[in-house]
């Protein structure tokens, strides 16, 4: 069964949200470099990973480039997935293998709405999961953008990768199910898609948008 990801919890409430939502993982993001007003602090990130207690995933999601501050992180808030959202150096990414070889890393790869994909995904040597996501320029965002991205290329590019694939990028509640039956990904990502106008995770949202990736 497909595999869902709710992103951006800011607080133990959206957090009891999605696990009694049936959420398989839960991204908290810490460690930012560019626009997003869904950051927390170390502080914020630990409460929610120790209110989880393992009943699923939780997934450090973060900017950040330096491999010493993103173990030191990952120690912290108790996370056992690392989703490295930057163009973060390789040398980087082996660091943070060998201090946490239990931990599962995500790595970006960014595809725009014509369906270019602009991450050289190649030259990734330490891989768990692949991520493909949009991005939006104008804004400095790089996640949770709200925008998609052409599926036809992301299916084309998950048949052709040999690690499991998420897909994220404009999902919500009413599109999640096309979506998975054109790309045929690993897992589902979803973060401004189950929010309400207020900028707020939408507990009908969630629970709906998890109803129909997993139907």
């Amino acid at each position: 069964m497909i595999k869902v990801k709710i992103c951006a919890n800011k607080s133990i409430d959206e957090a009891k949200m999605c696990l009694e939502a049936g959420a398989d993982i839960i991204g908290i993001l810490v460690g930012q470099e560019h626009i997003s007003s869904d950051f927390v602090d170390k502080y914020q990130a630990r409460e929610i990973a120790d209110f989880v207690n393992k009943r699923c995933d939780v997934s450090l999601v973060t900017h950040l480039t330096e491999a010493d501050k993103i173990i030191e992180l990952t120690k912290f808030i108790g996370n056992n997935i690392i989703q490295l959202h930057s163009n973060i150096e390789e040398q980087e990414v082996e660091k943070i293998v060998k201090a946490l070889p239990d931990v599962k890393l995500v790595r970006l790869i960014h595809i725009s709405n014509d369906g270019k994909i602009c991450t050289d995904y190649k030259k990734m040597e330490y891989v768990d999961y692949f991520l493909l996501d949009s991005f939006n320029l104008k804004t400095d965002q790089v996640g949770g953008t709200g925008l998609t991205h052409d599926w036809n290329a992301s299916a084309e590019l998950i048949k052709s990768l040999d690690k499991p694939v998420f897909l994220a990028g404009g999902l919500n509640p009413k599109n999640v199910k096309r979506a998975i039956n054109l790309t045929h990904p690993y897992g589902v990502d979803v973060n401004s898609g189950c929010k309400n106008e207020l900028g707020v995770k939408d507990k009908d949202k969630v629970r709906e948008f998890i109803y129909n990736a997993k139907s």
